[in-house]
């Protein structure tokens, strides 16, 4: 039985380093090659991990076995899970660390992207698929577009990320063979969540979405309850408090600057929204949460 499996940001960096990034882009060689081509099993606590193999091979551990790494691939990594990798020395590629609660599912939530994220996966891209083709393509814009800060950078990188991981799940063979296959609820759950991202800072009520689903505020409520575990009201606010605590951590603004940017009109009410969530106020919350990790 493996114990003491470290925890790490990036690995080699131990939990405790600067937060300073919700996505994180750098080529597998650059890391790997400090370590002599071997990550140790180890484990992201809140990061989830894509990894794009463009050339050269390997091996990749999860669940105590390891499994052969092929070029043209992606290797998708949840938070928690033990993790390693061998790789050749001719390794060509990218590794994506990502904040999972800035992603569009939640890992381990009940709906099928959610499922698929909560497992490892390698999954290999056909170069004759149009879709691996634009996988490939995304992955590496994301990995060029990263290392400058231009005008609109982190939309691209959303961009870039949402749709690499999605027609990734759609080519997983566990995903795509899922007898399960998607029905309008789903579809319905995924526009949602496009128009939660789009409107939340708004604070338009579960309302305003069943109308534009074209559907009543009690049948929203179902199918999200149904696809989630949580009412639309819960989906709304869960999306408002993540991007409070992205702020929080991740950015110097203050409480106020933080309150107005996210649509509220009044500070004082952001604090009681906050400590109704999370049971302290937003200072209290960041001065606990970057003492966690040393800064």
């Amino acid at each position: 039985m493996l114990r003491n499996v470290p925890t790490y940001e990036l690995y080699g960096e131990k939990a405790g380093g600067k937060p300073d990034f919700w996505v994180h882009c750098e080529t597998i060689a650059s890391r790997s090659r400090l370590h002599h081509f071997e990550i140790r099993l180890h484990r992201h606590e809140s990061f989830f991990q894509i990894l794009y193999i463009a050339s050269g091979s390997g091996e990749a551990m999860f669940q105590g076995l390891w499994h052969p790494i092929r070029p043209r691939s992606v290797i998708t990594v949840p938070q928690g899970i033990d993790h390693g990798f061998r790789f050749s020395r001719d390794i060509d590629g990218l590794v994506i660390t990502v904040l999972s609660s800035h992603l569009k599912a939640a890992p381990g939530d009940r709906s099928r992207l959610g499922a698929w994220m909560a497992v490892p996966h390698l999954t290999a891209l056909d170069p004759d698929d149009p879709d691996a083709g634009h996988i490939a393509a995304c992955l590496m814009r994301l990995g060029r577009e990263f290392q400058h800060r231009r005008a609109g950078r982190n939309d691209l990188l959303e961009s870039y990320l949402t749709s690499a991981l999605l027609l990734t799940a759609r080519l997983s063979s566990k995903f795509h063979n899922d007898e399960t296959a998607a029905n309008e609820n789903e579809r319905r759950i995924e526009v949602l969540h496009g128009l939660i991202q789009q409107h939340f800072r708004a604070h338009e009520p579960a309302s305003f979405y069943a109308r534009a689903l074209n559907v009543s505020p009690t049948h929203l409520n179902r199918i999200v309850r149904a696809a989630t575990g949580h009412g639309a009201h819960e989906l709304i606010a869960r999306k408002l408090l993540d991007e409070a605590k992205r702020e929080l951590v991740f950015t110097s603004g203050s409480v106020q600057v933080i309150a107005y940017r996210l649509g509220f009109s009044d500070p004082a009410y952001f604090s009681r929204f906050f400590l109704r969530q999370v049971g302290l106020t937003p200072r209290a919350w960041r001065l606990a949460e970057r003492a966690k990790l040393g800064v």
